[in-house]
C-alpha cells in the first residue's frame, strides 16, 4: 500500500507547468533576437560550439529533480509491513448489541453511536493489549478476530449497523458464549468480556453463560446504554417502530438485569451517560486485570521511501552539472544531442529504473505463495494484501488472499475475497475453484442453502469436478437431514399438544360425570341451589374451552415476536 504522509506539499507541483511556460517564452524571445542579428543558418555556422539541445536537456533535468524533490517533501511511504512483537497486556472481547433498540436516542446521538464512541476511545487507550469485536442481536457473529491491529479495529467498528444481522432481537447468551471461545489459548493473561447493551435480553440464558465464562477465567463487564425511563425506536422515515398490536415500542435500559449479569461474570456494571465517567470507570476496571507478555502481529506499518527519491534527485543534479551548454572540444565527435535526444532518454530511464524499488503485484503474489507453502498464512496474507493494493483487478491475488484468510479461519473475510476473485476471473476453472471454496465455508457453518448455490455455480464453470459434485450431494443430504429433524421436532410438538388436548377432554368428561353423580345424590335440593350448581358447571366448561383454545393457538415452534 502506497501513501504520502504529507500530501499537502504535492500542490507545489502546479509550479512545474508554469516554469515550462516561462522557458518557452524566453526561448521564443531569444530566437527573435537571433533573427534580428542575421540569418539563423549563418549565425549557427558562426557558432559551431553552441548546442541547440543541451540547454533543453539541462532544463528537463532540473525540472525532473524539482518534481522529485517535491515528491520527497510529501514523504512517500510504502506499506503494509508485518511485524511480530512481544507486548505486556490483556485480551479484551467486546460484544456490541446492534439490535434495533440500540437506535433509540435517549443517549446522544444514539445508543449505538454512543457505544461506538466508547469502543473507539477504549482502543485509543490500549497500548499493549489485544482486542476482538463481536456483534449480536437475535444472533451473534465475530466481526473482528482478536488482534493487536487497532487500525483494523476502528475500520470494522465504523461499518457496524443493525442491518448486518437479519435476525433481530437480543441474545446476550449467544454473544458471551461466542466471546468465551474467541480468546487465545495463552494462560495467565487477563481476559475481559465487555458487553455493551441496553439489557433487553429476549432469549434468556445470559447469566448462565456469564458464570460459565467466569469459571474459565474470563470476567464479564456490562456497559448499560440508555435511560431506564425508555425511549421510542426511530425507523429512519420519520416514524417509530411499532409492535404487533400497532403500539409504539418503548425500550428502556434494564439496569437490574445488567447488574445481575456483571455479578455472575465477576465483573462490574457501568451506566453509560452523556459524559466520560463511564470511560474512566472502565479503564480503571481493566487496569486491575492481570497482564502478561503476549505475542502480537502488526500489519499496519509504513516504511519511508524518500531515500530512493533523494538518490534520483542527486543523480539528476550531478548529471545536469556535468552537461555543458556548449560542445566539449574533446568530445566534439560524440553527438548525444543531435536531432533527437534518444541517448538522454535512455539515461533517464536507466536512472529511474535504479531508483524504483517497489515490487509489482505479480512479484508480491509469488512471494505470498512461497510463504503460504511454508505454512506462514499470516505473512502470506500481508503479501497478498499488498498485491491487491497495487492491482485490485488481479483475480489471483484476491483468490490467494482468500485462501490465506481461510487458513486462519477468518471465514467471513475469506468469502468476500473469493467472491471478488470469481467476479474478476476469466478462466472458468479458476472461477469454479473460488465458488467451491465459498461452498466449503458455508457448509462448515451449516449454511446449506448458500453452500448448494455455490457448488452449483462451481459445477457450471467446471462440470468435471467430482469433488464439488460429491460435496454438493453431501450438502443436499445434510440439508434434508436438517429439515427432517426440524419436521420431527414439529411433529413432537403437535403430538404433545394433541395429548394435552385429549387430557383436557378426559378431565371434562370426569367433571361432567361427577356433576351427574352429585345431582343424583341431591334429589331434594332446592331450585335455587340447582341453578347455582348449573351456572358453576357452565362457567367451568367455558374456562375449559378457553384453555383448549389457547393451547391450540400456541406456536409449535419458536417465533420471533420482538424485533428490537
Amino acid at each position: 500500500m502506497f501513501r504520502f504522509e504529507d500530501p499537502i506539499y504535492l500542490y507545489l507541483l502546479a509550479a512545474i507547468p508554469l516554469l515550462f511556460v516561462i522557458r518557452w517564452l524566453m526561448v521564443s524571445q531569444q530566437k527573435k533576437r537571433l533573427r534580428r542579428f542575421g540569418d539563423p543558418e549563418l549565425v549557427r555556422q558562426l557558432m559551431p560550439d553552441v548546442s541547440r539541445f543541451r540547454p533543453a536537456v539541462k532544463f528537463w533535468l532540473l525540472m525532473g529533480a524539482l518534481t522529485l524533490l517535491i515528491v520527497m517533501l510529501a514523504r512517500p511511504q510504502m506499506g503494509t509491513k508485518i511485524s511480530h512483537e512481544k507486548r505486556t497486556g490483556i485480551e479484551t472481547i467486546i460484544c456490541m448489541d446492534i439490535s434495533n433498540s440500540m437506535l433509540a436516542e435517549d443517549v446522544t446521538p444514539s445508543r449505538l453511536d454512543r457505544a461506538k464512541m466508547m469502543v473507539e476511545n477504549l482502543v485509543d487507550h490500549f497500548n499493549n493489549d489485544k482486542i476482538g469485536l463481536i456483534v449480536f442481536a437475535g444472533d451473534a457473529f465475530v466481526q473482528l478476530p482478536i488482534t493487536s491491529d487497532y487500525v483494523s479495529a476502528k475500520m470494522f467498528l465504523s461499518s457496524i449497523d443493525p442491518s448486518m444481522i437479519a435476525t433481530q432481537g437480543t441474545d446476550i447468551a449467544a454473544a458471551i458464549t461466542m466471546a468465551s471461545h474467541s480468546f487465545t489459548q495463552q494462560e495467565g493473561v487477563g481476559k475481559a468480556i465487555i458487553v455493551i447493551t441496553d439489557g433487553e435480553d429476549h432469549e434468556g440464558g445470559a447469566l448462565e453463560a456469564a458464570k460459565e465464562a467466569n469459571e474459565k477465567g474470563m470476567r464479564t463487564y456490562v456497559l448499560g446504554v440508555g435511560s431506564p425511563n425508555g425511549a421510542p425506536i426511530p425507523t429512519g422515515n420519520g416514524d417509530y417502530l411499532k409492535d404487533n398490536s400497532g403500539q409504539t415500542v418503548m425500550t428502556g435500559l434494564n439496569e437490574e438485569m445488567c447488574r445481575q449479569l456483571a455479578d455472575a461474570g465477576s465483573g462490574a456494571y457501568i451506566h453509560v451517560e452523556n459524559n466520560s465517567n463511564a470511560q474512566d470507570q472502565l479503564d480503571n476496571e481493566l487496569d486491575k486485570l492481570a497482564k502478561k507478555e503476549i505475542s502480537s502481529t502488526i500489519y499496519s506499518d509504513y516504511d519511508e521511501q524518500f531515500q530512493a527519491v533523494g538518490i534520483i534527485v542527486l543523480l539528476l543534479l550531478i548529471l545536469e552539472v556535468c552537461i555543458l551548454e556548449i560542445k566539449n572540444p574533446m568530445l566534439r565527435n560524440i553527438s548525444l544531442f543531435r536531432r533527437t535526444p534518444k541517448a538522454v532518454a535512455t539515461i533517464l530511464l536507466l536512472l529511474l529504473a535504479i531508483g524504483v524499488q517497489a515490487q509489482t503485484d505479480r512479484q508480491l503474489v509469488r512471494q505470498g505463495n512461497k510463504q503460504f507453502r511454508k505454512g506462514n498464512a499470516a505473512d502470506a496474507e500481508v503479501s497478498y494484501r499488498k498485491a491487491v493494493e497495487k492491482n485490485q483487478r488481479n483475480p489471483q491475488a484476491n483468490y490467494n488472499l482468500g485462501n490465506a484468510l481461510m487458513q486462519q479461519r477468518k471465514d467471513s473475510l475469506a468469502t468476500v475475497q473469493f467472491q471478488n476473485a470469481a467476479k474478476m476471473e476469466t478462466n472458468p476453472l479458476r472461477r469454479a475453484q473460488a465458488y467451491h471454496n465459498i461452498g466449503v465455508i458455508c457448509q462448515q457453518h451449516q449454511m446449506f442453502s448458500e453452500a448448494i448455490e455455490a457448488y452449483k455455480e462451481a459445477l457450471r464453470n467446471n462440470p468435471t469436478d467430482d469433488e464439488t459434485r460429491y460435496n454438493l450431494e453431501l450438502c443436499k443430504r445434510q440439508q434434508q437431514q436438517q429439515n427432517q429433524d426440524q419436521q420431527n421436532q414439529d411433529q413432537k410438538n403437535k403430538d404433545k399438544d394433541k395429548q394435552d388436548q385429549q387430557k383436557q377432554d378426559q378431565n371434562k368428561k370426569d367433571e361432567q360425570k361427577q356433576n351427574q353423580e352429585k345431582q343424583q345424590d341431591k334429589q331434594q335440593m332446592s331450585k335455587e341451589n340447582a341453578e347455582q350448581l348449573l351456572n358453576a358447571a357452565m362457567q367451568e366448561e367455558k374456562n375449559t374451552q378457553e384453555r383448549m383454545k389457547k393451547a391450540q393457538q400456541q406456536p409449535q415452534r419458536r417465533r420471533l415476536e420482538k424485533n428490537w
